[in-house]
């Protein structure tokens, strides 16, 4: 799609591929967030969008990026990549931005089904992001926030050298809980020579990275 050339973008890593999601790689996010995304009980998003039955969770998948795609502007985007591994579409990874052209700073934040965690892919995708935002989009901040309590979300953070930035209070399902802001700044990232970015120039208008 010429004027929206978004479906060609694509980062490879070792084990992973990340890319605008076809409607084929929806309908497979879908039934893996229908499986679940993590333990009952436990909430790790800011938004409880997977407190609801399995058919009406993987629904939401779908709805969720018609309105991504259809807000998308120059100053104010969010982007949620398909996570391709072993050739399925396991969970999303997703990096958001207003006013980039000015401010050069993004935050993502991220899901994978429950059955494809504990096995290192959390920190590759969130590893492939970065070096979208860095090296392809040129920003100069990273930012990500986690629940005090979201131990494997906190331990890919820090492994990946964010540092810790403030912290801010939340309403999670009734109860108080604190979170952690983390911020990353390009000069303590470090690269990846195994990562690839592709279909990424066509793209830079639509994200205001003219420039980049």
């Amino acid at each position: 799609m010429r004027r929206f050339p978004l479906f060609d973008l694509k980062i490879t890593t070792p084990r992973l591929e990340l890319r605008f999601p076809s409607l084929d790689d929806l309908e497979q996010i879908a039934e893996v967030a229908a499986e679940g995304v993590h333990d009952p009980g436990f909430m790790p998003f800011t938004f409880p969008w997977s407190d609801t039955t399995p058919d009406k969770r993987a629904l939401s998948v779908i709805q969720h990026q018609f309105r991504l795609w259809g807000a998308l502007t120059p100053g104010d985007w969010s982007l949620e990549l398909a996570v391709i591994h072993d050739g399925r579409a396991i969970g999303f990874q997703g990096l958001s931005a207003s006013d980039f052209a000015v401010r050069k700073e993004v935050l993502s934040g991220s899901w994978i089904g429950k059955r494809f965690q504990g096995q290192g892919i959390g920190t590759e995708m969130r590893g492939a992001i970065l070096h979208l935002a860095f090296a392809g989009l040129k920003a100069d901040y990273a930012t990500t926030d986690v629940f005090e309590d979201n131990l494997p979300s906190l331990g890919v953070t820090r492994k990946l050298g964010y540092r810790e930035d403030g912290m801010r209070t939340h309403n999670r399902q009734g109860k108080r809980v604190d979170v952690k802001l983390f911020r990353l700044a390009v000069q303590d990232w470090t690269p990846r020579p195994d990562i690839e970015i592709h279909g990424l120039e066509a793209c830079l208008p639509l994200l205001g990275a003219e420039e980049a």
